[in-house]
């Protein structure tokens, strides 16, 4: 087929197949453009007229007409007056062994004992949906124009609020940057605070999302085990008294559970008065605590300025709110912003609107009341399926999760695998760690689960687990 020719006498050996379903227009598009890619119709190669090729595939011309005039804006053809339509000479060609896109499956329903779920009810996702068709009907601002980097005014206004009669902190809004979950705070913390090679404590075990944060970020880390007290200052300051920052999770450590102890907070606080460090506070489940009030949060008692607070209402409410904040020190905020104005620019205007309005209406209150009363019964039920059998669990003071220690030796991997296709959730606790555990346990959740769902799931588990180790069929 060459560029003299007219009307190439096979041209409609090669017109496409159009399929059955599907716009015309984007069916006859498709087909070429395929044919053009694949060098099928060479560079140069004459297209049918629009009318025989219309006829031909059976479609409306006005269908042709519009394939071939987005081929042309997209460069893949050209129209010569009075010629016709030629494939252009330059053109990409289609990828050569590429592999085949796989269609992701659906994600499989959360088993109980997963990680990571909300706590929402059915009356806090009834005021919700009530405070997110107010917010539709009357958008804020931010939600038709650029908003603050920030996050709304109103919305650190509450959080402000909450946290002075919560959590014992003297924060203004000011000093408040709303984000999309905890993460996301780490983040612009990190960056804002430190630099490549910095060396920095983290808890071991850790979190290990906030792991992958502060190496993506090419710190040095330094990990400091993690007792009955929580996290080892000594211990931080024999392997590394100059590291720029420490990562804690202190009112309840994560995975452990414990919580750090008034003498340790105060040498934390000092070292890092002392060696011009900063502490990031990951306060990420403290609402839930079921032997009185929330513990005072490190922020709250530091006098020096080094303490960077982060949570989220993920945890609290909803992962799928997608919303945290950051309570910065004064002199960071500028930096801070600079960096959030070059990255996502600012929070989700609705989620804003709708969860000021929860803070400020009391709803966050009842809420959490609701919430500790039916995770508390959660939490003692799952204690109660893993009675009996080989895991050893106690009921937590605080938090959304626990440990179910399997026995000495066991191997955890093979342990967590079979607790799994018993349909238990969990995480295994040596993926949290730097070292080997002392001993094999998993990490299981009880929030947003049914405690019956929960109970049954852990006696499944043990059940499985016992025949595993003794080397039987469940």
């Amino acid at each position: 087929m060459s560029r003299s020719q007219t009307n190439s006498p096979d041209w409609s050996a090669l017109a496409p197949v159009v399929p059955g379903e599907g716009p015309r227009a984007r069916a006859v598009y498709a087909a070429l453009r395929r044919l053009i890619e694949t060098r099928r119709v060479p560079p140069g190669g004459k297209l049918p007229p629009t009318r025989e090729l219309a006829a031909r595939l059976k479609v409306a011309r006005g269908a042709v007409v519009a394939a071939y005039e987005q081929l042309a804006a997209e460069g893949f053809v050209e129209a010569r007056q009075g010629a016709g339509t030629f494939v252009a000479e330059a053109v990409p060609a289609a990828p050569h062994g590429a592999p085949a896109l796989r269609r992701d499956p659906a994600p499989p329903r959360p088993q109980p004992g997963k990680l990571g779920s909300g706590t929402a009810d059915a009356r806090t996702l009834q005021v919700l949906r009530s405070l997110y068709r107010r917010a539709l009907e009357r958008p804020p601002d931010s939600f038709l124009h650029y908003g603050d980097p920030r996050g709304d005014h109103a919305l650190r206004v509450e959080i402000a609020a909450y946290l002075r009669a919560a959590r014992g902190m003297a924060a203004e809004p000011e000093q408040i940057l709303v984000t999309g979950g905890t993460q996301a705070a780490l983040d612009l913390a990190v960056r804002a605070t430190l630099r490549p090679g910095d060396a920095a404590w983290i808890e071991d075990p850790c979190y290990p999302m906030a792991r992958a944060c502060l190496e993506g970020a090419g710190l040095d880390l330094v990990p400091a085990p993690v007792d009955g007290q929580g996290l080892d200052v000594a211990q931080g300051m024999r392997l590394r008294a100059g590291a720029r920052a420490a990562y804690v999770t202190p009112s309840h450590q994560f995975p452990l559970g414990v919580t750090l102890s008034m003498p340790r907070r105060l040498a934390l606080l000092d070292w890092a008065a002392q060696a011009g460090a900063w502490i990031f506070e990951d306060d990420y489940d403290s609402e839930f605590r079921y032997t009185g009030a929330p513990l005072a949060s490190l922020h709250g008692m530091d006098r020096a300025g080094r303490v960077i607070y982060l949570a989220s209402f993920s945890k609290a409410i909803a992962p799928g709110l997608r919303l945290g904040f950051a309570v910065l020190p004064p002199e960071l905020v500028a930096r801070a912003l600079t960096i959030r104005d070059a990255t996502d620019r600012y929070p989700a205007a609705l989620s804003q609107s709708v969860m000021t309005a929860f803070l400020a209406e009391g709803h966050y209150a009842a809420h959490l009341r609701r919430a500790r009363k039916r995770l508390r019964a959660a939490r003692d039920a799952l204690v109660e399926g893993f009675a009996g059998g080989p895991f050893e669990a106690r009921a937590p003071e605080q938090g959304l999760h626990l440990i179910a220690w399997a026995p000495p030796g066991a191997d955890e991997a093979r342990v967590h695998a079979v607790a799994e296709a018993a349909g238990l959730s969990s995480r295994a606790l040596a993926g949290a760690a730097f070292s080997p555990p002392a001993r094999p346990g998993l990490v299981v959740g009880f929030a947003g689960f049914e405690a019956d769902a929960l109970r049954a799931a852990a006696r499944r588990a043990s059940r499985a687990v016992a025949a595993a180790l003794e080397g039987r069929a469940a």
